[in-house]
């Protein structure tokens, strides 16, 4: 995927909006991967480039990345299938293709994590999965007193995610929220646990990947900043259409509980100006054209109604 999205915006200001976080939630799998597939394809087919995976329905997290496809054009990189044998100074691809006098060679296998600073009871990894209440706490000390922050894999800012983490790990060591009891919290481990393995597979690089939108407001809820959209419909409309539909990002967890900030509502409405406005670097004269856009589409709709006149009158 590129890191520029529909207009010129940053591809997470789009794509992370509650109402597509929502339809991605309520749509089959099958239509969300399909999607996002199509999403992808629009900037360039990947199967022209050699790029389509194998097995597209196993779900993995996308690559952002703006030079891939150029340098592949001008021939700096080169897509091969998978190695079957290397050689001394060569590699062997399951194609038949040799690539010979190779000097460096790359594996990019991933991350596995560990705590060696710590005893093995209070943070436990199993392969390459840690059992963390809602990625944060171990759910098996006396008291809570201590917690992870930033240990997932949003797709999406990590940013916002760890103020969040941060800002409910401080309230719970304070004594003003509280966890539920062990059980409840291994229960909920166990839940999520099975959730991931049946969207993604077992899959190392899955197993800390949440849904970005819906995890800032769990976490968000449990320090009260969840911003309360029935309420909002009827004292502010404006301000929960621009929620719903706009990026979800930490100004939305500003706007009401501990931390709540004056300036909240402001820097929703004026987030895309502030974009854009590093862009701004010269200076154009707006254009009172009328867009020919919407007079194609004017025309076209006339067409229509003309049409469906004259096939009336002839019936």
């Amino acid at each position: 995927m590129s890191r520029i999205s529909e207009d010129g915006y940053p591809w997470d200001s789009v794509f992370h909006t509650r109402f597509r976080s929502m339809l991605r939630n309520v749509l089959p799998r099958t239509v969300v991967k399909w999607m996002i597939e199509q999403q992808m394809n629009r900037w360039f087919n990947h199967e022209n480039y050699g790029l389509e995976p194998q097995n597209k329905y196993v779900m993995k997290e996308p690559v952002l990345n703006d030079d891939l496809p150029s340098r592949l054009l001008h021939g700096a990189i080169k897509v091969k299938s998978t190695v079957k044998e290397l050689m001394e100074t060569s590699a062997i691809f399951d194609d038949g293709t040799v690539e010979e006098n190779i000097d460096v060679i790359v594996f990019a296998t991933g991350y596995t994590f560990s705590f060696p600073f710590l005893e093995d009871s209070l943070v436990k990894v199993e392969n390459n999965m840690v059992s963390l209440y809602k990625y944060i706490f171990p759910a098996h000390l006396e008291k809570s007193t201590l917690a992870c922050i930033g240990l997932i894999q949003p797709l999406g800012s990590i940013f916002p995610t760890a103020e969040l983490q941060a800002r409910w790990v401080t309230r719970v060591f304070k004594g003003l929220c509280s966890l539920p009891s062990e059980r409840t919290m291994v229960m909920d481990m166990i839940k999520r646990n099975e959730k991931r393995i049946d969207l993604f597979g077992k899959s190392q690089s899955q197993t800390l990947q949440t849904n970005y939108v819906d995890y800032l407001d769990e976490l968000a809820l449990e320090i009260g900043a969840k911003p309360d959209f029935c309420s909002l419909l009827f004292k502010d409309p404006k301000l929960a259409v621009r929620l719903y539909f706009g990026p979800c990002n930490s100004y939305q967890y500003r706007l009401a509980g501990p931390g709540q900030w004056e300036g909240a509502r402001s820097a929703i409405f004026t987030q895309k100006q502030r974009i854009l406005k590093p862009l701004k670097t010269r200076s154009l004269k707006n254009s009172s054209n009328f867009p020919v856009s919407i007079l194609l589409k004017i025309l076209g709709l006339l067409a229509v109604v003309v049409d469906f006149f004259c096939q009336l009158q002839w019936s």
